[in-house]
């Protein structure tokens, strides 16, 4: 009996030691999930710093602008310009992921085709200078196409990557597959490297063709209210609607339409699956159709920007009216232009660090996320961008700035009005490589939503997808108003 006893004490010890062992061992488990969780996900603490004029990340980037202005002949009397345009079709195979509405059914995969896609490309030379306009049906230009289409053009044009300016139409139905990554798999859906080489390849073909179809040219620019299109879908603010467009002109009559608007692309919704350059597509048909030229959609600012596409009995209907409608628009102004046959032509791009990553993901019943942010270490986990980048072309007195943004609509309208006051019709675009989520006006980034409807969508664009953070709007002013300032001919 004694024997048996001994035994059984001897388990009771045993298996409390186990028991206090196991206990230890969870807390540990629990304390380093903790502490991994904080560290790599948080909540960490918000910041309000504006002074982003002392950060390294801000000072680069002036540097950089300064560097490519230094390379640049700013001069007062510029060359007589050449000019030359070309596309291609990069209309993705039916069952290629889509780009764009990240809860897109059925693996975002297309059924079909409503319309081709393209890429186009427009070179201008004064003799001083070259620059380049690429634009096409698709929703952002990613890095990794920028890269390739640099390293092929470069190579092989007196050309540099500043000289190239990347927008899209930022169409929601064109190709994803676009990019590597766990982030980009949401907007892009399952990544397949052949998209993104067969878009690149594009470009190239169509820069390197317009290179050599270039003949000497001239240019005008005008715009027209079209605020029946157009509706700032966050609040009762601001919408940037002006339809902005230029025309060259070569000696033998050919003609290239540029139309730049910044209504998102998002009448077709997530259920519609066929490829579609949605209502820019259809300008640019309208006006080829009518003007026998080639035509090209210049992406805006679309933050906060939603279409108000005209009734009809379906969404195919309403996206061809709208298109149909902004081009006509375009052609009953197109009659009585000043052109220019001598333009300056200046180039500037610089890519940059950001600030901190402050996505602040929690929404709470009155606020938005209180005063805590996700860690800025999870971007190197995820995908989030680390760099950004200004981009900027001038031709004669329009000049070109791409943003690597959803840019909001009241922003760009209020840069414009600025620009205008010294002579510069500025034209803003969005997702120019590479994408740092939205930039929304600072002034609403503290301030707690509104009741009701635009409850959400100020949380999203204000906050969830401002994923920098406060100052953005004013880091980029300033960044903008240098490139004005150093893009101003100097006189001889």
């Amino acid at each position: 009996m004694n024997t048996f006893k001994v035994k059984d004490h001897l388990s009771i010890a045993t298996l409390r030691r186990r028991a206090k062992l196991g206990c230890v061992g969870k807390l540990a488990v629990v304390l380093f999930l903790a502490i991994v969780f904080i560290i790599l996900i948080g909540p960490w603490p918000v910041y309000r710093d504006s002074h982003y004029q002392d950060a390294p990340y801000f000072k680069a980037a002036l540097a950089k602008i300064d560097q490519c202005l230094n390379r640049s002949q700013l001069t007062d009397k510029p060359g007589p310009l050449k000019a030359g345009w070309a596309k291609r079709v990069i209309t993705p195979p039916v069952g290629t992921p889509m780009a764009g509405y990240s809860d897109r059914p059925n693996g975002k995969r297309s059924t079909g085709v409503r319309d081709d896609l393209f890429v186009n490309a427009v070179v201008l030379n004064n003799g001083q200078h070259m620059v380049v306009l690429v634009t096409a049906d698709i929703l952002m230009t990613t890095p990794n196409v920028a890269e390739m289409v640099w390293h092929e053009v470069c190579g092989k044009l007196p050309l540099d990557e500043n000289d190239i300016l990347f927008t899209s139409t930022h169409t929601h139905n064109g190709p994803g597959g676009l990019e590597p990554g766990l982030l980009p798999q949401f907007s892009f859906g399952k990544y397949d490297p052949k998209i993104p080489k067969m878009i690149a390849d594009a470009m190239v073909q169509a820069i390197i063709e317009a290179y050599k179809k270039m003949a000497p040219a001239r240019i005008a620019h005008s715009k027209v209210d079209a605020p029946q299109f157009i509706c700032n879908r966050v609040h009762n603010g601001a919408t940037d609607s002006l339809l902005r467009f230029f025309i060259i002109e070569k000696e033998t009559g050919e003609r290239c339409y540029a139309v730049r608007y910044s209504a998102h692309p998002t009448t077709f919704k997530k259920a519609d699956r066929e490829i579609s350059a949605e209502y820019p597509g259809e300008i640019c048909r309208y006006i080829e159709a009518k003007r026998d030229a080639q035509a090209i959609f210049v992406g805006g600012a679309v933050g906060a920007m939603d279409p108000r596409a005209p009734k009809g009995p379906d969404r195919s209907t309403r996206v061809k009216r709208m298109g149909e409608a902004l081009a006509k628009l375009i052609l009953d102004h197109d009659g009585d232009l000043d052109f220019l046959t001598n333009v300056a032509l200046v180039s500037v791009g610089a890519s940059f660090g950001m600030p901190p990553l402050q996505i602040r993901p929690l929404k709470g019943s009155d606020s938005f996320s209180g005063s805590l942010r996700l860690s800025p270490l999870l971007a190197k986990i995820v995908g989030f961008p680390l760099q950004g980048r200004i981009q900027a072309i001038r031709v004669g007195d329009m000049i070109f700035m791409g943003l690597p943004y959803d840019v909001s609509g009241e922003i760009a309208k209020a840069w414009s009005e600025e620009a205008s006051k010294d002579g510069c019709d500025l034209w803003i675009s969005s997702h120019c490589v590479p994408y740092c989520g939205y930039l929304s006006p600072d002034a609403y980034y503290w301030v707690k939503p509104e009741k009701g409807y635009y409850h959400y969508n100020m949380y999203y664009e204000f906050r969830l997808m401002n994923w920098f953070g406060p100052n953005q709007e004013a880091m980029f002013h300033d960044l903008k108003d240098h490139i004005l300032q150093g893009m101003a001919p100097k006189k001889h």
